[in-house]
């Protein structure tokens, strides 16, 4: 403020008589490489919002938001009313640690060339540097044109805003109350009969909803809905670009292939592990699907030989899917988990007498009663069944588990269960 040439303007108005002199008669053009070079209509935009705040700190996310602007436009403008002397730095904006960031404030002045040109004689003020003291006559029509640019403009009312809204007419006043109430309308509402005419004519309204009836869609609306149904249908397809898949299938669309036809035919080959393009993965698998299965009876049995085949493989893994295990793939594998389960089916042996083991209070026993060849035999059973280990960290806890067990025992088998795989040893008794 203390560099500035120009005066604070008193309200906002007369800043933007300012502001519209510049636009059509000032001499000013930006000295910046890029950007606008000249006042426009969008400058005016900006300046018609800076003249309605109370406070001039224009933040510039706010304008982007009112004006529906880019930020680098608002910047843009801002800069200009700037050089125009239109807007100067009274505080620069700041940014707070873990307060926020605060605008800038600015202040609305008028530059001394506008008051040499509405012919306006200022003197030195308190407030506002400089004061208007007077005008010369010669510039009354300039003064009147500049009043009027800057006035605010009334919208247009549209032709349904002057219709009154219906009235309700269950809330009119009756004419005649009702005798012994006090009240001048019918609780019941409305009860007036409708005319003979309408009834000797049938004529009705009906209250009930009229049904939208949606066009039908197009070809190229056809390959978009089969697109989007691939997409939410196939897991390994769903990143992908609606857009880009509705052309990788527009063959298949237009010949009428539903979703469903379109996985089976996918499906058909032995599945990728992993899928880098699914764009070009999809449009490998439909290379020429929609000459090979030209009607849809050959559709209709490739899709029940696919639905086939997936029932035939849940029935091979239904066995396999329980206690998160996965068959092994090696031959030699399977024999040993086959082995291992024969071993586990075979009858226990009937159990010996034991003594009896103190509990404490926790309800645990404690574990200073066992003896060197107690423990010794519980991690091996420990080891050989993974399932101990489970179970007494699920009904005793992980501390009291890796007391009994050793933390490297209890961790392995924590590795196993993410993993979601089983190890099978071989083991034959002692």
């Amino acid at each position: 403020m203390s560099t500035t040439g120009g005066r604070i303007a008193p309200n906002g108005h007369a800043w933007l008589e300012a502001v519209y002199w510049v636009y059509k008669y000032g001499p000013y053009s930006s000295e910046l490489s890029h950007g606008p070079k000249k006042f426009g209509d969008t400058t005016l935009r900006l300046a018609r919002a800076i003249a309605h705040l109370t406070e001039c700190r224009p933040s510039v996310a706010v304008l982007v938001g009112w004006l529906k602007l880019s930020t680098r436009t608002v910047q843009y403008h801002l800069a200009m009313l700037r050089e125009a002397g239109l807007l100067t730095y009274r505080s620069k904006g700041t940014r707070v640690r873990g307060v926020g960031g605060r605008a800038s404030e600015f202040e609305r002045t008028i530059p001394p060339a506008f008051d040499d040109a509405a012919g306006l004689r200022t003197g030195p003020s308190d407030t506002l540097i400089r004061s208007v003291r007077g005008f010369s006559p010669d510039r009354i029509p300039l003064l009147k044109e500049l009043h009027a640019a800057a006035r605010p403009r009334r919208q247009k009312r549209t032709k349904t805003a002057n219709r009154r809204p219906a009235q309700d007419t269950s809330r009119r006043p009756s004419c005649t109350p009702m005798v012994g109430s006090t009240s001048s309308s019918s609780t019941a509402g409305d009860t007036s009969s409708p005319s003979e005419s309408k009834l000797a004519s049938g004529q009705h309204n009906s209250t009930a909803p009229k049904k939208t009836n949606r066009r039908t869609l197009n070809q190229t609306g056809r390959r978009y809905q089969l697109a989007a149904e691939l997409t939410q249908q196939i897991g390994w397809l769903g990143r992908a670009a609606v857009p880009r898949i509705a052309w990788i299938v527009r063959h298949v669309a237009d010949a009428g292939w539903t979703a469903a036809e379109v996985i089976a035919v996918v499906g058909l080959q032995a599945p990728a592990r992993r899928v880098h393009r699914p764009s070009g993965f999809l449009a490998r698998r439909l290379t020429g699907a929609h000459l090979l299965y030209d009607t849809a009876a050959k559709r209709a049995q490739i899709v029940d030989h696919w639905r086939d085949a997936r029932h035939a493989e849940r029935d091979r893994h239904t066995d396999w899917q329980q206690d998160d295990c996965r068959r092994p793939v090696s031959p030699a594998v399977a024999r040993d988990v086959a082995a291992a389960f024969a071993q586990l089916q075979q009858p226990a042996a009937a159990p010996q007498e034991g003594r009896e083991l103190a509990v404490g209070d926790d309800g645990l026993v404690d574990l200073e009663q066992l003896t060197r060849e107690e423990v010794i035999d519980l991690r091996a059973a420990a080891l050989k069944d993974p399932a101990l280990v489970r179970a007494t960290v699920h009904a005793c806890g992980e501390a009291y588990a890796r007391r009994l067990y050793t933390s490297a025992l209890v961790n392995h088998v924590q590795n196993l269960t993410r993993l979601g795989r089983t190890i099978v040893h071989r083991w034959s008794p002692a």
